[in-house]
């Protein structure tokens, strides 16, 4: 996942095949594609003007340059 600003993403298409997922206490969204259930991108409970994006989702991005980060989601507060 990478963090974007919410006004950053533009989905061209596909919207339709989207569903959204929330649990505890509904602030986050989630988002799957219903035919091949990849989770695409969350709106995030602690910063919710910003987006994580499944950057594997994307086409033709060379990911090469985007800083990996192990993340602990137990940990999360």
């Amino acid at each position: 996942m990478v963090e974007v600003y919410e006004g950053s993403l533009e989905l061209l298409a596909g919207q339709e095949s989207l569903t959204e997922y929330q649990f505890h206490t509904k602030t986050a969204r989630h988002f799957f594609c219903k035919v091949c259930a990849i989770y695409s991108f969350h709106r995030k409970r602690v910063t919710p003007d910003h987006l994580g994006i499944n950057v594997f989702c994307l086409q033709g991005l060379d990911l090469s340059g985007i800083p990996v980060r192990q993340t602990v989601g137990a940990a999360m507060p």
